[in-house]
């Protein structure tokens, strides 16, 4: 009767080892990507939607890493990061969203080593600051009183991620609506 036993895993009085068996093997699913650090773009680098290398454009600049994709996509503005995250962003698994923080970098060439996660940064909107594509650019700073300081410079107002992440990069009447 042991021998017969041995073979038996989820028999009678078996089913709480098999139960464990199961929880475990459903709750260690695939490893979760881990969250890539910010790059410094070659001299390659080109923006997603333009094509053009990211050293022709002045001011902030954004990268995004993207759940199967070899390297981030370079964005020539912050702003044209944003509006991907609400196009083609929106159906894809996000790893990380790195901008320039302007209140350690140079407005025309951002230095290496200037990147912030934009989740945690500050955004000038509405400034008299033109984005490197068109139309006002959302300008990134990792400290609200740098954010300020900009302000009484260049006007706008200092807004979180989520009032940017929550705005129409695309409302009808070509400027992005204020968040």
């Amino acid at each position: 009767m042991a021998a017969r036993r041995q073979g038996r895993w989820c028999g009678m009085g078996g089913w709480f080892p098999c139960l464990v068996l199961l929880f475990l093997l459903t709750a260690c699913g695939a490893p979760e990507e881990q969250r890539p650090g910010a790059r410094e773009p070659g001299p390659d680098a080109t923006g997603y939607y333009c094509s053009m290398a990211l050293s022709e454009h002045a001011g902030p600049k954004g990268q995004i890493h993207v759940a199967g994709e070899q390297g981030p996509l370079w964005f020539s503005s912050v702003r044209d990061g944003f509006a991907y995250l609400q196009l083609d962003g929106a159906t894809r698994r996000i790893l990380a969203f790195y901008v320039n923080d302007m209140g350690r970098a140079d407005w025309q060439t951002p230095q290496p080593g200037t990147w912030i996660d934009a989740r945690q940064a500050w955004f000038v909107v509405e400034s008299n600051r033109g984005s490197a594509m068109g139309g006002t650019e959302i300008i990134p700073f990792a400290d609200r009183q740098a954010a300020g300081r900009f302000v009484q410079q260049h006007g706008g107002r200092v807004v979180g991620y989520d009032a940017v992440a929550g705005q129409d990069m695309f409302p009808s009447g070509g400027e992005a609506s204020k968040p």
